[in-house]
């Protein structure tokens, strides 16, 4: 009895389901597309009708999908999507970097001058952004006709694709620009911490807008813009030479004409560390950028969709955080050993030296070699600091070791460990070739930063825009450059 009656209930239940999916589908786009199906209130219509028979629904099902089939995004335009939100993502990471930054060069410094050091990280965004879209973009990305050449310029500011989307280059270009203003403006602010304390504003500010408008610009043409060290081969993927080294040596420029601060070296030459204000601050800073480091390596490998993308940035991500790993460990271990206690210092200079090292081979190193990368940086960024000491070169942060010197590292490494060899006129380089293109290509950057740079703070130096006066340096520049302390006078910092 039972089963005959679900015998004859069966064709009024598929009929009441099929009502019910089809007025849902008329009533509904699919995936948030605004589609309409003009042949749904035919097929609810027809399901309504008391003569209708299963056969007739499965007809008007047939009718309604030859009439309203779903329409779907081509592949190249999945692929445009997901490459330019996530290089957005990582562009905004990258600008993260610079809080970090921020936070580093102020815990390491005194009190008295964090509004200063606050203050330049924001203009060298600023001022960067500004620059690069009216100079900087053009020179760094002038074209293909500039292919192999030292020197083009492709116009100012950026060509919005909305019209005819980028699908060549798989992202927008709005997103390219974001993404690459960010790089620009780390260049330009790795050198504040080396020029703490004793530079003035202004000078600051022209040092930063030759730098972001022309100096890296041009240099990195020569890599990313497919200039003439590219076509011979170098290899850089995510700046250890173009972006870091670049503004480790300006900053060492900066550092040897500017002279060390007042009371860094006793009158008989002995070194008298200057204590940092806040390490607490500066560790979190560390921090920061580690985590903008995401934004950085795995974000330059600029195409993300698809299975072997997905899983080339996230290697990317495995081979950097190795390398920061153990730079900071080396640090550590170095500093207990030389100085009797570990130094938080140099373990967070440790970290930051193996990210520096490992940014421009992160792509084509083993994890083996990622960790060999970042010992090596751990142990530069150490002895460079002594060195630095040795030398009476005043570097605050240790800007010069962790960026300048490990930059250079990270590039010669890349010839000595890297799996992809570069192939010139059809011929691949050996690994003798691969390793001298590397030293050749990261020396001519590295000295063309030194150079300029140099050449700049001392024309500021000669007509006396470099160095605050003594008393404006013993007072802090918050106040003398300023007008307003960082902290209320009843703060404890």
């Amino acid at each position: 009895m039972i089963g005959s009656l679900l015998t004859r209930l069966r064709p009024a239940a598929f009929m009441v389901t099929m009502g019910i999916v089809f007025f849902i589908s008329s009533n509904s786009g699919a995936f948030g597309q605004e589609d309409t199906l003009p042949a749904s209130t035919t097929a609810v219509d027809t399901l309504s009708s008391p003569e209708t028979t299963p056969d007739v629904v499965l007809e008007a099902v047939a009718v309604s999908e030859s009439v309203a089939a779903p329409e779907y995004y081509e592949k190249k335009e999945i692929d445009y999507t997901i490459n330019t939100l996530i290089m957005f993502l990582c562009a905004v990471l990258v600008l993260l970097m610079q809080a970090g930054f921020a936070m580093v060069e102020v815990g390491l410094n005194a009190a008295k001058n964090a509004v200063n050091i606050l203050f330049k990280n924001l203009m060298d965004l600023a001022i960067g952004v500004l620059l690069y879209l009216v100079v900087g973009y053009g020179l760094m990305y002038p074209g293909g006709d500039y292919a192999g050449k030292w020197f083009g310029f492709g116009g100012s500011f950026l060509t919005r694709d909305a019209d005819a989307p980028n699908f060549d280059t798989g992202w927008s270009n709005s997103a390219d620009f974001i993404f690459q203003v960010a790089f620009a403006a780390t260049a330009a602010t790795i050198v504040s911490g080396a020029v703490a304390g004793r530079l003035k504003f202004p000078a600051y500010l022209i040092y930063s807008a030759v730098l972001t408008g022309l100096i890296y610009p041009i240099s990195g043409m020569w890599k990313w813009g497919g200039g003439v060290l590219a076509a011979q081969g170098f290899a850089d993927f995510a700046g250890s030479v173009v972006v870091h080294a670049v503004g480790g040596f300006a900053g060492l420029a900066g550092a040897m004409l500017l002279g060390p601060r007042i009371g860094r070296y006793s009158a008989e030459g002995r070194s008298q560390p200057m204590l940092p204000h806040n390490m607490p601050l500066a560790a979190l800073g560390v921090f920061v950028l580690w985590v903008g480091w995401y934004g950085f390596n795995p974000g330059s490998q600029l195409t993300y969709s698809g299975a072997a993308n997905a899983e080339a940035t996230t290697y990317i991500a495995v081979t950097t955080t190795l390398s920061g790993a153990i730079g900071a460990v080396v640090g550590m271990v170095l500093s207990w050993i030389f100085f009797k206690k570990p130094d938080l210092t140099m373990a967070m200079n440790g970290a930051l030296a193996g990210l520096v090292g490992i940014t421009a081979n992160c792509d084509q190193v083993t994890q083996t070699s990622a960790l060999i990368i970042g010992a090596v940086s751990g142990c530069l960024v150490f002895f460079g600091v002594v060195l630095l000491d040795k030398l009476k070169i005043d570097d605050p942060v240790g800007a010069f070791p962790v960026h300048g010197m490990c930059g250079v590292w990270g590039g010669i490494a890349t010839g000595i460990f890297g799996t992809k060899m570069p192939e010139i006129d059809g011929v691949e380089l050996t690994r003798m070739g691969y390793i001298m293109v590397q030293t050749k290509s990261t020396g001519i950057i590295a000295l063309w930063a030194f150079v300029t740079m140099f050449a700049l703070f001392f024309l500021l130096k000669q007509v006396g825009l470099l160095r605050v006066p003594a008393n404006e340096e013993i007072e802090g520049l918050d106040i003398a450059e300023h007008g307003m302390p960082a902290y209320g006078a009843d703060s404890a910092h």
